[in-house]
């Protein structure tokens, strides 16, 4: 018996380690036609907003959302951020919204000085949430850092990805869904009349 508690030990932490991997990916959350993809939570217990005003998924609607769940100091965090940047800046004006939500590990994460200082750092122009509480976090179920979710524009949950990589995949799930956000109506030209010099 003693022999076997090494092993059952050792299987445990292989277990563990697996569980909490940054490379862990989730499936695509995929609606059938009897059970539509559920809808995204709402933001929960959110401290502070920098680079916006407090935003909530009903005002959302009808734009592609992505929620990035991440902290400063991951360094999986800080290798998947140009993709989520990048993405913003390319897609923004097609309807796309990206939402870090930055829910600290360690105590100086929840400082807002340190926040903002790393926002700044990154050169993140997006909004982001501060989530010290974990409640957006729990509302969305999340286990890791970092983690995307995009949402629809009927404001569903269609798609999850943990950790790093497959940044192909994810873009290209985003530009799926902005076919689905309506143009922006464009301006009317206005005709220019010649000008009449009256007699």
């Amino acid at each position: 018996m003693p022999q076997l508690r090494p092993l059952v030990m050792m299987l445990a932490a292989a277990v563990f380690a697996s569980a909490c991997s940054p490379q862990v990916q989730a499936d695509p959350v995929e609606p059938t036609r009897t059970s539509p993809a559920p809808l995204a939570p709402q933001f929960k217990g959110i401290d502070h907003w920098l680079n916006s005003k407090p935003l909530d998924m009903q005002q959302l609607r009808g734009k592609v959302v992505l929620v990035e769940f991440w902290t400063y100091s991951c360094i999986n965090c800080i290798h998947v951020m140009p993709h989520v940047k990048q993405w913003h800046a390319d897609y923004q004006d097609q309807g796309l919204v990206v939402i870090g939500v930055h829910t600290p590990e360690y105590g100086y994460e929840k400082q807002l000085d340190n926040l903002q200082a790393a926002v700044k750092r990154f050169g993140i122009t997006y909004p982001v949430a501060q989530d010290n509480g974990y409640q957006t976090w729990n509302a969305y179920g999340n286990q890791y850092w970092p983690a995307l979710y995009l949402i629809d524009t009927e404001g569903r949950l269609v798609y999850q990805h943990f950790g790093e990589g497959d940044y192909e995949v994810t873009e290209a799930r985003i530009r799926q869904l902005l076919k689905a956000v309506p143009a922006a109506p464009r301006p009317v030209a206005q005709a220019v009349m010649p000008l009449r010099v009256a007699q």
